[in-house]
C-alpha cells in the first residue's frame, strides 16, 4: 500500500491474511504453530513496514564485533532454516535449534528465554 508522503516507489508492506498462490497465508506461513485465535490477532494487529527500510544501509553489523546468539526454528516457513543456520554460522553465533515456526518467541518461550539467559550470563549481566 502506498502511504502519505512516501518517496516514489515506496510502500507499506503487510503480510496478507489469506492464502494466495504459493503463499500459505499468515497463519500457515508467518504464524505456523501459533494457536489459531492468537494467529488471527497477530494478523490484524500488524504494523506497517516501509519496503525501503529493508534496503537502507545499516553500517557495520554488530555480530562482527560482539558475541551473537541465534534461535533457529526448524519449521520456519518465512526464512528457510538452512538460511538461518548459514547466517548464524557466518556470525559465529551460539546456535539453538528448536522445533518451531517463525514465531518461536511465542510458541517456544521457554527455549527463547534460555538462550537470552545464556547470553546474559556470558556477558556477565545476570
Amino acid at each position: 500500500m502506498p502511504y502519505p508522503g512516501s518517496p516514489e516507489g515506496d510502500y507499506d508492506a503487510y503480510l496478507k491474511t489469506a492464502p494466495n498462490g504459493a503463499y500459505k497465508g499468515f497463519a500457515d506461513c508467518f504464524a505456523n504453530g501459533v494457536p489459531s485465535a492468537q494467529a488471527k490477532l497477530l494478523a490484524v494487529g500488524q504494523r506497517p513496514f516501509a519496503v525501503s527500510a529493508g534496503s537502507e544501509p545499516s553500517g557495520t553489523p554488530a555480530w562482527q564485533t560482539i558475541p551473537s546468539w541465534a534461535v533457529v526454528g526448524t519449521a520456519d516457513h518465512v526464512i528457510p532454516p538452512a538460511e538461518q543456520l548459514a547466517m548464524a554460522t557466518r556470525a559465529g553465533a551460539h546456535i539453538t535449534e528448536v522445533n518451531a515456526g517463525h514465531l518461536s518467541l511465542i510458541t517456544r518461550p521457554d527455549a527463547v528465554t534460555d538462550v537470552i539467559l545464556d547470553a546474559a550470563r556470558a556477558a556477565g549481566r545476570s
